[in-house]
């Protein structure tokens, strides 16, 4: 039996981006916006997983389900019962609050409704009941929105949040370089993630801004003003955002050499552009492992999203 489930949430303009995060995460798509792993992923790394149950057991019968519940002798101050409904559950709502009642009934101790330490749940998937600890997905990373430096043309900030978790790949140990960090987007959702990224960009007023935007939520990391060929410090991932607007006009050249120069810091890149650049990642030496494409919402604008990984590595 998997350990999780793991439920989403997503507009459609971003499935493709999501499901693309879900294989680098778990190996598997979400379907139906869902899916069982026995991964252990926060769920507050990504823009999409809106929760992550832990399977504590299941049975055939909510009959049995409850009865091993209460065999349990569940003692704790401070939590709270929910519901988690998933696809194909056609229990109606007043059936759902019946058995939550149930539920709160078994477990000896004082509730907190809203600011419990733990979240008991229940939930039903073919014909299988299921009970479990709930971990919600932290919004805490919406105050981004206000960042005092901003950037027309900067990722979105669920774009910038999903591209940390697909390079790491959930892996908080790892080291992240933002290459060509613009205003911080994407250092912002390493850093509110806990993850450990740097940041580099030549232009002196990205570098302003970055550490304007990091000092305002009193994040720290290392923004480095700096031509990325000229750095010789090693990472395990780096995220590059090619340029592409009229203040940074890019070509072939100009993207083939940025990769290349990050490639010599990093084994594992995540490139995003706005042209389909295959060729110079063959060129780059380096093996694309997968890719998406994302549209921005409302606009005939989209971006490519490329995984790729050094072929010496791929091949260990």
């Amino acid at each position: 039996m998997p350990q999780y489930i793991y439920t989403f949430k997503y507009d459609t303009h971003n499935e493709s981006l999501c499901q693309l995060e879900a294989r680098q995460l778990f190996k598997q798509e979400a379907t139906n916006k869902m899916l069982f792993s026995d991964c252990e992923i926060d769920p507050s790394i990504s823009p999409f997983i809106k929760n992550r149950f832990e399977i504590l057991f299941k049975f055939d019968s909510y009959d049995a389900l409850l009865a091993k519940i209460k065999a349990q002798n569940i003692c704790i101050d401070r939590f709270k019962a929910e519901y988690l409904v998933l696809h194909g559950d056609d229990t109606k709502y007043q059936d759902r609050l019946g058995k939550l009642k149930d539920i709160g009934y078994c477990i000896e101790g004082d509730p907190d409704y809203e600011n419990p330490i733990r979240i008991y749940s229940i939930c039903k998937h073919d014909d299988e009941w299921y009970f479990g600890i709930l971990e919600k997905h932290n919004t805490e990373w919406f105050k981004h929105k206000n960042k005092p430096r901003e950037f027309s043309s900067a990722i979105n900030m669920d774009i910038a949040k999903a591209l940390v978790s697909i390079a790491t790949r959930g892996d908080k140990n790892l080291s992240l370089l933002d290459a060509g960090c613009g205003v911080g987007t994407v250092m912002l959702e390493a850093c509110i993630s806990g993850f450990k990224v740097e940041g580099v960009d030549i232009h002196w007023k990205a570098c302003v801004a970055t550490r304007e935007n990091l000092a305002h939520y009193n994040y720290e990391a290392k923004v480095v003003r700096a031509d990325i060929k000229d750095l010789n410090t090693q990472y395990d991932s780096a995220i590059v955002d090619v340029p592409y607007n009229i203040y940074t006009h890019t070509d072939d050249e100009v993207t083939l050499s940025l990769i290349e120069s990050t490639v010599n810091l990093a084994s594992r890149l995540i490139i995003v552009s706005t042209a389909n650049i295959e060729s110079l990642i063959n060129k780059a030496g380096l093996q694309l492992l997968d890719h998406c494409t994302v549209e921005k919402k409302g606009k005939k604008f989209a971006r490519q999203i490329w995984v790729c990984e050094k072929t010496e590595t791929v091949a260990l």
